[in-house]
């Protein structure tokens, strides 16, 4: 038997909870519209796992440069064995092992023939390396770089500003030794090119966007090749001087073409190889770089200037060679790995053995005569990457 107290009925304490309830949520509420009417933030949302960091996947390159440096030896040790001379590989290898140092091995190669290896062929085929690296090699952070799979070493002006000195030195030179003083003015034309496209890029006191950047370019590059066909046609004896520069050659290298540029490609393919991993950041687009603590417009101006740097010490003593800042980095990426972490160093030393390649025919295909090494490039290149194209149905970028 229940009890009921006096003065209350069943259900009074529920009903003064609920009464209780509705005044606090009332008085809740008249708190919240004054703080908003007197501008009070509102307070801060409970605080949220912040997601977690990207990262890169590992990707080994381990592999890919075993097989081009193979590639590239062979390449060398065909290039030095294949010419006019009669030089066998056997010979070549001797002479080569009883000229490295702390190998006692006694070599059977005639000191003719070593004459020929060493004063001959052996500059032509480092140098041809020294300038297929730097073309691949550049071509490759272009395109890193500007994110674009059209973007060649050449793109910023190098080709322009370069012909454009190497002709003012040959219609102006009066009897002096062009050997001497031609890779100079084109060192310094590709180089002032470059620093041009830059001011140009650079509008409005702002930082120079990657389109600016490429109009600039091509701006430029129309500039300067228009002086270039001017003097041309002014001074019509000196055409095939600058034709025959402009195609390219290795045909009269020398030792000495070796140490003028050496320290300009070394020094370019340490930054360049240094920025691998920021080039792949780079891939995702500028603001989403930025949100990873890359600062984009300075990793563009470091890799830009050092395969300009390099680019531009390779044609001061080679001449305008093309097509190999566009097939080799293509190769690489449908043959093994779109990451530039792989893309970059195999293309450096897959860039050497095809010149050096490509050089052999050149000399030893119409020999006595030579034909243009440019030519040699789009000849052999064109048709085996649209091979490429066709079996491998893969992104370029």
């Amino acid at each position: 038997m229940s009890t009921i107290l006096p003065g209350r009925t069943p259900g009074a304490d529920d009903e003064a909870q609920a009464n209780s309830a509705a005044h606090a949520k009332a008085v809740a509420d008249a708190t919240a519209t004054r703080k908003a009417k007197a501008g009070t933030p509102p307070a801060a949302p409970s605080a949220t796992v912040p997601p977690p960091p990207i990262q890169l996947p590992r990707v080994s390159a381990r592999r890919p440069v075993l097989v081009a440096v193979v590639i590239l030896i062979s390449a060398m040790l065909l290039g030095v064995s294949v010419g006019p001379a009669d030089i066998s590989l056997p010979t070549v290898l001797s002479g080569l092992l009883g000229h490295l140092p702390l190998i006692h091995y006694h070599s059977h190669t005639s000191a003719l023939d070593w004459d020929v290896i060493w004063q001959i062929r052996l500059p032509g085929v480092v140098l041809g390396g020294m300038v297929g690296a730097m073309l691949a090699g550049g071509g490759a952070a272009y395109q890193g770089v500007f994110r674009n799979p059209l973007a060649d070493p050449y793109l910023l002006g190098v080709a322009a500003g370069a012909g454009l000195g190497a002709t003012i030195v040959i219609v102006e030179s009066s009897g002096t030794d062009l050997n001497q003083i031609l890779p100079f003015a084109a060192f310094a034309g590709a180089i002032g090119a470059v620093v041009l496209t830059y001011l140009v890029g650079a509008t409005s006191g702002r930082r120079a966007s990657t389109a600016s950047i490429v109009l600039a370019g091509v701006a430029v590059a129309a500039l300067l090749t228009a002086i270039q066909t001017y003097l041309q046609q002014q001074h019509e004896p000196d055409l095939q001087g600058v034709y025959a520069w402009i195609l390219g050659s290795l045909g009269t290298a020398s030792w000495s073409d070796v140490t003028l540029i050496l320290p300009y490609v070394a020094l370019s393919a340490i930054v360049l190889l240094l920025h691998r991993r920021l080039l792949d950041v780079l891939r995702v687009g500028e603001e989403e770089a930025g949100a990873l603590g890359v600062h984009a417009a300075r990793v563009r101006l470091t890799v830009v200037a050092a395969a300009t740097l390099g680019t531009a010490a390779a044609v001061s003593v080679s001449g305008l060679i093309g097509f190999v800042g566009i097939i080799v980095p293509h190769t690489v990426r449908l043959l093994s790995n779109a990451s530039y972490r792989v893309v970059l160093p195999v293309s450096m030393i897959g860039g050497a053995a095809f010149l050096i390649l490509a050089d052999v025919v050149a000399l030893n295909l119409q020999a006595p005569a030579q034909i243009p090494i440019g030519v040699v490039t789009a000849f052999v290149g064109a048709p085996f990457f649209l091979f490429l194209l066709r079996s491998r149905r893969t992104g370029v970028l």
